[in-house]
């Protein structure tokens, strides 16, 4: 292996990440060229112009960013490359949006092995082609060793919201019920095991998917029944309910017993002290539905590779007014616990 000398005598490896990458010259146009265009190969980034020129059809515009510092960086069920993807394009997609085209900027770290940068990089190729959206524009900074964690991503992304849909707050009422797609807590749990060394019997794996192809087939079935969706990324369900309940008022009452929760899952943040329900989560999608839809949403849910496990696990009541909505956990037995808000974060840089 042959190494290169820097300043103060460190010696980096060529196969990995050098100052010299983010130069702005021979290397910076090498690594454009053998990485990033060759797994993000697209017309609209092709020409290396200083934006892309993009046509939108008819409709409202989304756009929305996300930074990704996940660590570890490669977790079971994904890495951050997976996740960037993920994280953008479900925030588009749970608006309501199709998405359509991502941005990604990358900070990388001296000496980050050039082999698990193009890991990464295939890897958000391969998610951003499977979800039908395209890489249009992107940028690579490198920093000193020792000033960041191997890789971030930062990613952009568009979309287009078709005329006449309408989610949001504003349609949500008492009587609706909530629906989560599966099982919650994989994703927290997953680089919890890692980062930590834990092995179950039956591995935990993150949840990392893109849900814009479910999202548009409830919308085009349900386009009056379904009112509102979020993902429960950070914070978890508890947090993301929280929000919805004091933004819009309206109390929740999620039933315990219809939770859905890996066995795995439950019995590991027991053991660790944390509540799946605060467990961040990246392929899944609370609903706000109407409640005579319930049944059919949860039959057309089932039949997609994401949905499977989709459950209906609570309802929406009256509240006491914004900002006074409360969130509830109806045990078995009858009794009603308050969740909170997710106040400080037991787990961070999980995405």
């Amino acid at each position: 292996m042959n190494d290169i000398e820097r300043e103060g005598g460190t010696a980096v490896p060529e196969e990995c990440i050098l100052l010299a990458h983010g130069d702005g010259g021979a290397l910076t146009h090498r690594l454009v060229q053998e990485i990033f265009l060759r797994h993000f190969d697209h017309p609209a980034l092709r020409d290396l112009t200083d934006a892309a020129l993009l046509r939108l059809p008819e409709g409202r515009l989304a756009m929305t960013t996300d930074t990704f510092v996940v660590k570890p960086l490669f977790f079971p069920g994904g890495d951050i490359g997976k996740l960037a993807v993920a994280g953008t394009v479900n925030d588009l997609a749970v608006s309501g949006a199709r998405p359509l085209y991502l941005t990604a900027a990358f900070i990388l770290e001296e000496g980050f092995p050039l082999a698990d940068l193009e890991q990464v990089v295939a890897s958000l190729a391969r998610t951003a082609s499977e979800a039908g959206v395209a890489v249009v524009a992107g940028d690579t900074k490198v920093v000193e060793r020792g000033c960041g964690d191997g890789v971030y991503i930062n990613t952009a992304g568009v979309g287009v919201v078709a005329a006449g849909r309408d989610l949001g707050y504003h349609r949500i009422m008492p009587g609706d019920a909530i629906l989560v797609n599966g099982t919650v807590g994989d994703h927290g749990l997953a680089i919890l095991s890692k980062r930590a060394g834990i092995e179950f019997d039956t591995p935990v794996e993150s949840d990392c998917a893109t849900l814009n192809g479910l999202t548009e087939m409830l919308l085009e079935r349900f386009p009056e029944s379904v009112r509102f969706m979020r993902d429960p990324t950070r914070g978890g369900v508890a947090t993301t309910l929280n929000e919805v309940a004091q933004s819009t008022g309206l109390d929740i009452i999620l039933e315990e017993q219809d939770l859905p929760v890996r066995e795995e899952v439950q019995g590991a943040a027991e053991l660790l002290g944390l509540d799946p329900l605060y467990l961040a989560n990246e392929g899944k999608v609370l609903i706000v539905a109407a409640s005579e839809a319930v049944e059919a949403i949860l039959a057309v849910l089932r039949e997609h590779p994401l949905g499977r496990n989709a459950a209906a696990i609570g309802r929406v009541e009256v509240g006491t007014g914004v900002g006074q909505g409360r969130v509830f956990l109806r045990t078995p037995l009858g009794g009603h616990r308050i969740l909170d808000m997710l106040a400080g974060d037991p787990l961070p840089r999980i995405c």
